[in-house]
């Protein structure tokens, strides 16, 4: 399994749908957190977007993960970046598998 880091972009004036889908958008996430896809999530503080640490066999399978999000299904990510990452210090480092 590899570590992504996946950075959303919102779309433009999309603030009051994604307020009116979060709750959608927060459960899905908190079901792959139960799977163990999801290691951590959150909006940036500007609201331009969100970082979100996912675990995934490959770039591929996140991607297609990620389009079955609400936020992404409702039109309020504009685009969005995947990163294969490898925390080597810290919390997350001891995700590696």
């Amino acid at each position: 399994m590899t570590i992504f880091a996946v950075e959303y972009v919102y779309a433009p004036d999309s603030a009051s749908t994604r307020d009116e889908h979060r709750p959608e958008h927060r459960a899905w996430l908190n079901g792959l957190v139960d799977t163990g896809e999801v290691i951590a999530s959150g909006p940036f503080e500007d609201g331009a977007g969100a970082l979100l640490i996912f675990k995934a066999d490959n770039e591929d399978s996140l991607n297609q993960l990620l389009t079955q999000d609400p936020f992404n299904t409702v039109g309020v990510i504009a685009g969005f970046k995947t990163t294969a990452w490898n925390p080597v210090i810290g919390a997350l480092s001891s995700h590696i598998s």
